[in-house]
């Protein structure tokens, strides 16, 4: 709140008494003589790590050093054929850190798009810096929904409430006054002011910790903390059984040190499932680029995979579903009030406030200042309070004390302007009471004698894209709810001429406990004359019921909502603290682009899972594999360019077109769960398939070269079986996915029939009994797939 004093030196912006000196903030030269000492806001861009730290990230991997030592191994023991598995890796990786480097370059150039820029005063002047242009002595410009971005004194303050909720968790706005400590992190609720800077850079309270929350990650998610885990337990299996295989292969069978030492590193290969870490990283970096494109800015990554968990969006009427303008389309005078006086006060009022909302533009443009009237003291709009207020001295030397804000906060409850206030909401107008009081304004109960004097009515813009993202919501059984500061009735009518129906709620009527609000929330769609604290604790209530929640938001009301939500979403207009607490930023303000989001989250995080089940058949697979041959005293059956092969046709390349190919799914808690489920039942049924053709064959085939015809056999059980897996995980089929396991089985076909190639992989089909019986066996394991997957589709949950 402002008071002005006789013969005190006033800013034009801010009529606040100030020091001369700190009115005009530093000069040009005092800035190139901070800047000269590095006393500078020299916080790192928020974007993403470095090209270093992805290489590292993507080579430097546990697997990738247990294959490059088997791979340095075959490249002096075997032929070329045999280590190329090591060149599949240098390729895989490579991919790797090519995608995710242009992910970074994405990021990057959104980060610079969508950065806010303070204002600061130099040279008597404000004007628009970047954050990182702030220095040591800075005076800055803050309003409503501004974050402070360094930390400061208060040197001017017009009502100004700061928000420190971020930093100390206590959720009260925190009036200031010149003098008073502003710490960056925390946000402006209402009114303006400016302070000094007086900790810049890495000194400042909350820049380490924005540093840190910001950075590129590809962590802190389900899927790839299952994937984790899932590596976790293919390590411990790995080691005894790789012991054992080593053993088996070198001690008990001497057939030659190297060609044991190529079947051994061929049963050790397989195990590790090194091409889902690098995949999960590619598929989403290339989601990253994908919403990129469409001018999304993914704060954190695995935003991307929360919103595809999502199954409740709260959404903000203002800048979400409507347009950020209105326009003033009736006054309404009340009691006899002149018109013409009305206007004049509305004038006023729209002068009194340096920083006006939307309303209170659209009331400025459509009635112009009187300049016979002087604002003497002002009370900033608070979406807590829900109304505004200024005293005028008014040119004829009277004086007056007006508020403008919401009619139902205003009067009481038996008023008959409400009757009428009602009757407009129900047509999905906004509408603003104009009201005279007689008390001070900073007294809390100065509303309760406030005498009605006219009804401002406004038309929202509605947004013309929200009808049909509502649509996409409720197709993808996605629940919406609307949550507004406004009257309830206006935003049930603005939600049903989009289509949205439902149980309006007054908020005011809502249960304080959370049990009981969770409930109401369930049954209710429409939510008006919610306060700041009510989202947050709305948020809070439907988490409590097991859901996944995002919020969407563009004001300073959000930001609390934003912050505790799964996933906050602010729009690129939006005020800077909300930009700064969402996960997404719609830089272009459309909502259109948020079914975008979820569909490319629900396109990764289900296609990860879909293609996960290939990878660890073949874990699973290969391990049974090696403890068969331990057991039984016998040669491994493959050599390193047989699995390469079958690992490329069935799991390589299909894996790579599917986990980019579109999918709708809502993505399913418990990935660790659901992926072993499939993964573990048939890579054993696999296994012991394969394992039984190498039995059969070898009684079948005697004398030189049967190994050779046995591995054939074997390779040929496997490739069939795998295959067949790979036609399960395709499903449902398109003509894409039909053609893509066609061509997986030609290209296996072409390396039998082409002798340059059956030399090449060593692959020969010796006889006709053998290769059929190999045949049936496959067909076989393909019938008891199907059963036992169904089977577990119906009795293990998800």
């Amino acid at each position: 709140m402002t008071h002005t004093d006789a013969g005190a030196e006033l800013d034009p912006v801010h009529p606040v008494p100030v020091p001369a000196r700190r009115a005009h903030g530093l000069s040009t030269a005092e800035v190139a003589d901070r800047v000269a000492r590095g006393e500078v806001n020299d916080v790192p861009v928020r974007s993403s790590r470095s090209l270093g730290e992805i290489v590292r990230a993507n080579v430097f991997t546990r697997f990738n050093a247990i294959i490059g030592v088997l791979w340095l191994v075959m490249l002096f023991v075997a032929p070329f054929q045999d280590s190329l598995f090591g060149y599949v890796i240098i390729a895989n990786t490579g991919i790797g850190v090519i995608q995710e480097w242009r992910a970074k370059k994405t990021l990057d150039s959104l980060a610079v798009i969508g950065e806010a820029k303070p204002t600061v005063r130099r040279d008597g002047a404000a004007v628009e810096v970047s954050t990182s242009g702030i220095v040591l002595g800075d005076l800055i410009e803050i309003g409503p929904g501004d974050k402070v971005v360094v930390d400061g004194e208060c040197v001017e303050a017009d009502g100004l409430e700061i928000d420190e909720s971020l930093l100390t968790g206590e959720a009260d706005p925190v009036v200031k006054r010149p003098g008073d400590q502003v710490m960056s992190g925390s946000f402006v609720v209402a009114g303006g002011g400016a302070f000094e800077a007086t900790k810049v850079g890495r000194e400042a309270y909350a820049a380490q910790l924005a540093e840190e929350a910001s950075r590129f990650t590809l962590v802190h998610s389900e899927l790839r903390s299952g994937i984790s885990t899932i590596l976790k337990y293919v390590t411990w299996m790995m080691i005894p059984t790789a012991i054992g295989l080593v053993i088996s292969q070198l001690v008990v069978k001497r057939h030659g040190f190297k060609d044991s030492v190529a079947r051994t590193v061929g049963g050790i290969v397989p195990m590790v499932p090194e091409g889902l870490v690098l995949l999960t990283s590619v598929a989403f970096a290339i989601g990253v680029i994908r919403l990129g494109r469409k001018q999304c800015l993914v704060q954190e990554l695995p935003a991307i995979e929360g919103l595809a968990r999502v199954d409740t969006v709260c959404l903000d009427k203002t800048g979400t579903l409507t347009e950020g303008g209105m326009d003033v389309t009736e006054l309404r005078p009340l009691g006899g009030a002149d018109e013409a006086y009305v206007r004049k006060v509305l004038g006023a009022l729209g002068e009194s406030d340096p920083r006006p909302n939307a309303s209170l533009k659209a009331i400025i443009t459509a009635y112009p200042d009187s300049e016979e009237w002087r604002c003497v003291e002002s009370l900033p709009f608070s979406s807590a309070r829900k109304y505004s207020g200024a005293s005028f001295s008014e040119g004829n030397g009277e004086s007056s004390t007006w508020l403008l804000g919401a009619p139902d906060v205003l009067l009481g409850a038996d008023d008959p302007a409400l009757a009428e206030t009602g009757r407009l909401n129900e047509q999905g107008l906004r509408v603003l009471l104009l009201a005279r009081v007689a008390g001070e304004l900073d007294d809390p109960g100065v509303a309760r004698e406030a005498e009605a004097t006219a009804l401002v009515v406004l038309e929202q813009r509605l947004r013309p894209d929200a009808a049909e993202t509502l649509r996409y919501f409720a197709e993808q059984d996605v629940h919406a709810k609307v949550i507004s500061g406004d009257n309830a009735v206006s935003v049930g009518a603005v939600a049903g001429k989009l289509g949205l129906t439902g149980q309006v709620v007054d908020a005011r009527q809502l249960p304080t406990g959370q049990e009981e609000m969770a409930k109401s929330l369930d049954e209710g769609t429409v939510f008006g004359r919610v306060t700041p604290q009510q989202k947050r604790d709305m948020v809070g209530a439907l988490q409590s019921r097991g859901h996944t929640v995002a919020m969407t938001g563009d004001g300073v009301n959000d930001v609390l909502a934003l912050k505790d939500a799964d996933i906050g979403v602010s729009m690129g207009s939006g005020s800077e603290a909300t930009r700064a607490v969402a996960q997404i930023v719609l830089l272009n303000n459309s909502f259109a682009t948020l079914p975008s989001v979820v569909a490319e989250g629900r396109r990764v995080i289900g296609n990860i899972t879909r293609v996960a089940t290939l990878f660890l058949v073949k874990t699973v697979y290969s391990v049974l594999l090696a403890v068969l041959v331990v057991c039984w005293r016998v040669e491994y059956p493959f050599l390193p360019r047989h699995l390469t092969l079958l690992s490329t046709l069935t799991i390589g390349i299909p894996a790579f077109f599917l986990a980019l190919a579109p999918n709708k799914e809502r993505a399913k808690p418990h990935f660790v769960r659901r992926v072993m489920r499939y993964s573990i039942p048939g890579g054993v049924i696999a296994g012991a398939a394969t394992f039984v053709t190498y039995l059969i064959a070898r009684h079948q085939y005697t004398g030189k070269g049967s190994l050779a015809a046995e591995t054939s056999a074997a390779t040929l059980t496997l490739f069939l079986i795998s295959m067949w897996v790979l036609a399960i995980i395709a499903r449902p089929y398109t003509w894409w996915r039909i053609t893509l396991v066609a061509s997986m089985g030609a290209a296996f076909v072409v390396v039998l029939i082409v002798p340059w190639l059956q030399h090449f992989f060593a692959l020969k089909l010796v006889g006709v009994t053998m290769p059929w019986i190999a045949v049936g066996i496959s067909a076989v394991a393909a019938v008891a797939l199907e059963l036992v997957w169904r089977v577990v589709d119906r009795r293990v949950p998800a």
